[in-house]
């Protein structure tokens, strides 16, 4: 099979399926100190380099021992990031009085609260091992109290709790072990501001509000349930949904349009390098300025990590075509995924992590080839010359071309949302597929109108906003009737749970060495086709999934 999406390379899976293998084994218990972890590592590294240089590529140890170094150093890293000490198992609820350095702020569903995630600078000499934790807060405010700000160092005086080692995955506690807490600090109360926020932050904090007043002109008196949804996509403020609406996207599995992932960051970055092109802005200053608009974005949207890592990708890719380099989508997801976890090392045990990877693997790794396949099998008119076509034949043809592509982008994607919906969220939600194969085009249109109802209001083009508003506002009220249409098919979903706690992981695991193994093999008949990760899938949902 000849196929444009076979055969791109992605070296640094070599380091990084290591590497996350070891941030797994840390996870599951302390074997070893960080020094000795450390120190084999560095060994491991030290006879690789050896193994080069006496024998070249061709010597035999280099590659396991590069290997070993980087599960050891996958230990070690979770080791460093999820520092724990053992006194802490057993620390009892305290009162505490903590300074603290704000380091994200979730978007408040209760204007009298604020909550988000901190680092300690500041403690009081019993709890001196806590200064240079991350926690998470949350404060009562009182009236006219504002909420602090990303980057302000404050005093605060709340209840200190400690969070289990390792909570369930799915529940909010799994989300902050996610994210390398180790305590929550609740029922708290603003006492100082030592130091107020950066500039640059106070500016996104206003920038933030003042989109969200423009992406409500024209529909918010009129349609507020609309507008709550424009903004939900645009902002990722899902706090704007009201409990039906979010009880009706989970269930069609199309929940994923509200965070601010890929199908935002990239449908936004297009926009912009087109618009930088437009002004004729040379390669690299595209490349850079639109980089730097993109991450404005981010940060005004709170800099969530799913858009941080939908940024890291739109940047890599980006990054290609500025230094001429052949585009490959595989081999920009990899150094995204890599940059992302040196960084971060504990978000790839978030669901936000493992979901937008897997899928977006599933996508260029099965989608697009399995799409090509199939076109390659059946195109119409296969026999008659090109030159003879007329427009219809021609308009036909790229129809099908284009729902083929579509159609086995969504299986491709089903299969993995089917198991991390189990995992995180206990649905099944098979209906999905069909619901995003029309949704989530749509869910661009969205996008491409509410961003251009902000760049309108941001210049003082006010009626331009709200034309741009209603446009977007007609395509949310389709989606949001064929939502509330699809969750009626029967079977649409179902409320269901893995048998075991390992079936998931273990499910998830196998699922990403078929779809890799299929796509290094070309998915070549000899190698069983396109057909191991349907029958992995299929399997774990007749014999590890528990309905009801």
């Amino acid at each position: 099979m000849t196929s444009r999406s076979l055969g791109h390379r992605a070296p640094l899976l070599w380091l990084l399926l290591p590497y996350m293998a070891g941030l797994a084994i840390g996870k599951v218990g302390d074997f070893l100190p960080v020094s000795w972890l450390l120190a084999l590592a560095l060994v491991a590294v030290l006879i690789a380099g050896a193994a080069l240089i006496i024998g070249g590529r061709s010597a035999a140890l280099w590659g396991p021992a590069l290997i070993s170094a980087m599960v050891v150093a996958g230990a070690a890293s979770y080791a460093l990031h999820r520092l724990r000490l053992a006194t802490w198992e057993t620390l009892p609820p305290r009162e505490a009085s903590l300074g603290l350095r704000v380091d994200r702020v979730f978007v408040p569903a209760d204007p009298k609260r604020a909550s988000g995630l901190a680092s300690i600078i500041r403690a009081a000499p019993h709890l001196r091992e806590l200064i240079g934790q991350p926690i998470y807060f949350s404060l009562n405010l009182r009236a006219g109290e504002a909420p602090p700000i990303r980057s302000a160092l404050v005093t605060a005086t709340g209840i200190l709790v400690t969070l289990q080692r390792n909570p369930p995955a799915e529940t909010f506690d799994g989300y902050l072990a996610g994210a390398g807490i180790n305590f929550r600090f609740t029922r708290g109360r603003l006492t100082a501001e030592d130091r107020p926020a950066h500039p640059y932050y106070r500016f996104c904090a206003e920038l933030g509000k003042r989109c969200h007043e423009l992406l409500g002109l024209g529909i918010e008196t009129k349609r507020p349930a609309l507008a709550g949804l424009l903004r939900a996509m645009m902002l990722g403020t899902t706090h704007d949904l009201s409990t039906e609406q979010h009880t009706l996207f989970m269930q069609s599995g199309t929940m994923h349009l509200f965070a601010i992932s890929g199908l935002n960051i990239g449908v936004i970055a297009g926009v912009l390098q087109a618009g930088l092109l437009l002004l004729r802005f040379p390669g690299w200053a595209r490349f850079v300025v639109g980089a730097g608009l993109l991450w404005v974005f981010v940060d005004v949207t709170g800099a969530a990590p799913s858009a941080i890592r939908a940024f890291a990708m739109a940047v890599f890719i980006q990054a290609a075509l500025v230094f001429r380099r052949p585009a490959n989508m595989l081999a920009a997801l990899v150094a995204s995924a890599c940059a992302v976890l040196l960084l971060w090392p504990l978000q790839m045990f978030s669901a936000s992590f493992l979901m937008s990877y897997f899928i977006v693997t599933a996508l260029l790794v099965l989608g697009l080839p399995l799409g090509e396949a199939w076109v390659e099998h059946w195109t119409p008119w296969r026999d008659l010359p090109v030159v003879t076509w007329g427009r219809w034949h021609r308009a036909v043809d790229a129809a099908w071309r284009n729902t083929t592509l579509a159609v086995a982008i969504g299986v491709a994607t089903t299969l993995v949302s089917l198991l991390t919906g189990l995992q995180f969220f206990q649905l099944l939600t098979p209906g999905a597929l069909a619901a995003n194969l029309v949704l989530i085009p749509a869910a661009v249109i969205v996008t491409l109108g509410g961003f251009a109802a902000i760049m309108c209001g941001l210049i003082g083009f006010t009626p331009g906003a709200v034309l741009c508003n209603h446009a977007a506002a007609v395509v949310l009220l389709i989606i949001e009737w064929l939502v509330r249409l699809s969750v009626k098919i029967p079977g649409a979903f179902l409320a269901a749970r893995f048998a075991h706690p390992w079936v998931g992981p273990a499910s998830l695991i196998a699922l990403l060495a078929a779809l890799l193994a299929g796509y290094a093999a070309a998915w070549r008949p000899s190698r069983g086709r396109w057909w191991p990760p349907f029958a992995i899938v299929a399997l774990v949902l007749i014999f590890g999934v528990n309905f009801g």
